[in-house]
């Protein structure tokens, strides 16, 4: 897996702390200073038909993340069957030629079920407000911390509130 951030999304949310991706083999991290390279980077590295996925981290609006150079990772990475994801810290909602198009933003903590004054499970809202082939949504994503390391989806309700069931969004390899 390729992970590319510019230098201003690296200083904001640091390096990625993966200790349990495991089971896509080695991950290769690239900082860069410019988003242009960052871009480079990113066609590049989905030219490569090896790799299990590229992630492309990039801060604010700059001018080269227009909708041509989006529309060209799209293609790269539906020619090459490499799935990539292009996460843009604090941007606006502009044009994309993205197949599907997420917010995600944090929520307070589930209850701690030992200790109440305690954090829980982390928890994010996840939106999908844009796709071709999905119904979009809005979702709370929580991860147990249990060794079966895995992520869950609840419905938000109209009112709110979060639906009593929860599915799950996978497994990863534990590691």
């Amino acid at each position: 897996m390729l992970w590319i951030q510019d230098r201003l999304a690296q200083r904001e949310t640091g390096r990625p702390y993966l200790p349990r991706l495991t089971g896509l083999g080695p991950l290769i991290l690239m900082q860069l200073s410019r988003p242009a390279d960052v871009m480079i980077a990113a066609e590049e590295g989905l030219r490569c038909r090896e790799l299990a996925a590229v992630i492309v981290e990039v801060r604010g609006d700059p001018a080269v993340l227009n909708f041509t150079a989006m529309k060209r990772l799209a293609l790269r990475a539906e020619a090459t069957a490499v799935p990539c994801w292009l996460i843009r810290q604090a941007a606006a909602a502009n044009l994309s030629a993205a197949r599907d198009r997420w917010r995600v933003a944090t929520l307070p903590s589930a209850t701690n079920p030992d200790d109440p004054r305690a954090s829980g499970a982390p928890r994010w809202q996840v939106e999908l407000f844009r796709s071709r082939d999905k119904r979009s949504g809005t979702w709370v994503m929580h991860h147990d911390g249990s060794t079966a390391d895995r992520f869950y989806l609840a419905a938000e309700l109209r009112d709110g509130t979060v639906a009593e069931g929860t599915a799950s969004l996978g497994q990863r390899s534990a590691g």
